[in-house]
């Protein structure tokens, strides 16, 4: 047999430890994207600037940029080998340190007098939970058995979406009965099993040597991409990229304001809206990957896209509905479960777009961009639905806001440009590369 399933071969400690990884990296981000829009919100601040706050989260898109020096380096040089730590273990504990520091000072600041403190903290939780990632990804890279990359990369991800129920439901609900100042305290505190891991578990060994330059870490895997696809092609792939999940990612950036505006309580945004969210996300993840295969990419990348786009009109209909929970928690759920089947054709051909020699650096460049639009693009949302002064680009002209209802319909129409980009990377019955 050229294949023999052994369970114990997977169900081990270091599958286990990928749950681990995965919490202790999502935590931070669900911190920025969920709590802390909810914070600013509550606390008066208008949605055009916490749209803009998206912008602090530039250190995911641009973390390509410093992983050679935490690849080559790490803080082991500085501090970590006389501590007995490596490489990955010490870039991981050094940041999980701050972020246990930094995520409970917010509580320290009130929203509208302190709003450009709490900008500059939310940076540099971006920044220190990007860094985190990249000793996460590398450690769990070195950690895993070619065998075991699959299921632990899966287990991976799941732990990384759930984490999102601690700062996305639990903080909610305490917040309806707790101040802020013990919200984020407590919320830090789900940062400790990262920290654990970091002091207890051994370095694995290292699987590659260090990049020995810029070029080697970035320029050249990009040089590559260029050279095997042609200019025109490789445009059309990035343009698709950054496209094709640019209308949904607009529609969830200013998701809890939304159902605050709607007059759903914290509460009930943390016990429903959350978990309506999470669980139809990891199904669609697991159901698009199976179905894949009978498929194809390109076939899965128009249907399951269709679907992406689709639910996001859910969420035009809950704006003009009634209070209603059931309703609530269906157009979240629906819009999670589109999301989870895009998700999977999406990340799977990104894979299948990059070389075998430089897949590591290149899916990092092309997820990079993938995350462009979170950050630039929803940094406009909060403009798009509160309209505002357009004086600063010399018209005097005032946009006046399209509203939830017609934000989303636009929502809707942004995720269109990346379907037809379709037509050139993935044609229907176009074969696999």
């Amino acid at each position: 047999m050229l294949f023999t399933f052994r369970p114990e071969s997977f169900l081990n400690r270091r599958i286990g430890l990928c749950v681990l990884t995965g919490f202790s990296s999502g935590l931070p981000l669900y911190v920025l994207i969920s709590l802390l829009s909810a914070y600013l919100r509550e606390g008066g601040v208008d949605l055009k600037s916490i749209g803009l706050m998206s912008l602090v989260q530039i250190p995911y898109i641009w973390k390509f940029l410093w992983s050679p020096l935490c690849d080559r380096y790490g803080l082991a040089n500085l501090w970590g080998r006389a501590a007995g730590f490596g490489r990955r273990r010490s870039w991981m504990l050094g940041a999980q340190l701050v972020l246990l520091a930094a995520i409970p000072a917010f509580g320290w600041f009130s929203p509208q007098p302190d709003l450009k403190s709490i900008m500059v903290l939310a940076f540099v939780v971006a920044f220190f939970s990007a860094t985190q990632d990249i000793a996460i990804d590398a450690f769990r890279r070195e950690l895993l058995r070619d065998e075991e990359l699959g299921l632990g990369n899966v287990v991976h991800v799941n732990a990384y979406k759930i984490a999102g129920l601690v700062p996305g439901s639990l903080s909610l609900i305490l917040a309806d009965h707790l101040p802020w100042s013990s919200v984020y305290f407590i919320t830090a505190l789900f940062m400790l099993p990262g920290i654990g891991l970091s002091l207890w578990m051994g370095e694995p060994p290292a699987s590659r040597s260090a990049p020995r330059s810029l070029r080697d870490a970035v320029i050249e895997p990009l040089h590559e991409f260029l050279r095997r696809k042609g200019w025109r092609s490789a445009l059309a792939i990035l343009a698709f990229i950054f496209l094709y999940k640019l209308g949904d990612s607009m529609a969830t950036s200013l998701a809890t304001p939304f159902y605050l505006d709607l007059g759903y309580s914290k509460s009930e945004i943390g016990l429903v809206a959350k978990h309506a969210g999470l669980w139809p996300s990891v199904i669609g993840g697991i159901l698009g990957g199976v179905w894949m295969v009978s498929l194809g990419i390109q076939r899965a990348l128009w249907i399951f896209g269709a679907v992406q786009a689709l639910v996001i009109l859910g969420f035009a209909w809950l704006a003009e509905a009634e209070h209603t929970l059931w309703g609530l928690a269906g157009v979240i759920g629906a819009e999670a479960f589109g999301v989870g089947l895009g998700t999977a054709a999406f990340v799977a051909y990104i894979a299948s777009a990059t070389h075998p020699a430089y897949t590591a650096t290149q899916f990092a460049l092309f997820s990079s961009l993938a995350a462009t639009p979170r950050t630039l693009a929803n940094a406009c949302t909060g403009f798009l639905v509160e309209g505002g002064d357009l004086s600063w680009l010399g018209t005097g002209i005032h946009f006046m806001g399209l509203g939830w209802t017609r934000f989303y319909w636009f929502c809707f129409a942004a995720a269109i440009p990346g379907m037809v980009l379709l037509l050139k990377i993935a044609p229907w019955d176009g074969e696999r590369e």
